[in-house]
């Protein structure tokens, strides 16, 4: 690795030079253990994206289903942006969709946090595992009822 170019104090300069290593089959040189770091990086980031993308789509299915009354175009628009973004990141990286089930499950509990936070409805009147369906998640028809 290039002395000039350190991993620790510029991981983006890093990373092009360890780009342009690579394309020129410079293996040798490589940083290889901060390499792996930053692959196995990579994929957490995507799980965690994944995970908060979630929390935000149910923390909303739940407001729209245990709050009508507050029922509005914000709400249906982020319902529709997480499902088109969640997709997106699914069609991109589709070993994720095996972890599916696990990241709903993750996600669920911030999710009535932030419904009981927005909505002032105490966390115990909402079930306590995530009751809808992976194909209700995704189904851009679906907007739940009370």
């Amino acid at each position: 690795m290039s002395k000039t170019i350190d991993y620790e104090t510029d991981l983006y300069a890093w990373a092009l030079h360890h780009a342009e290593l690579l394309r020129q089959g410079r293996f040798a040189e490589l940083d290889v253990e901060h390499l792996i770091e930053e692959l196995e990086s990579m994929g957490k980031n995507n799980q965690r994206e994944l995970v908060s993308r979630l929390k935000i789509l149910l923390a909303h299915l739940l407001k729209w289903q245990y709050q009508p009354t507050h029922r509005g175009r914000s709400w249906q628009r982020s319902i529709d942006e997480q499902r088109i973004q969640i997709k997106d990141l699914l069609t991109a990286n589709p070993s994720l969709t095996s972890q599916l089930v696990a990241a709903i499950t993750n996600a669920y509990p911030d999710a009535v946090k932030l419904a009981t936070k927005e909505t002032r409805i105490p966390q115990t009147h909402f079930p306590q595992k995530c009751f809808y369906s992976i194909e209700q998640l995704f189904d851009e028809e679906f907007y739940p009822t009370n």
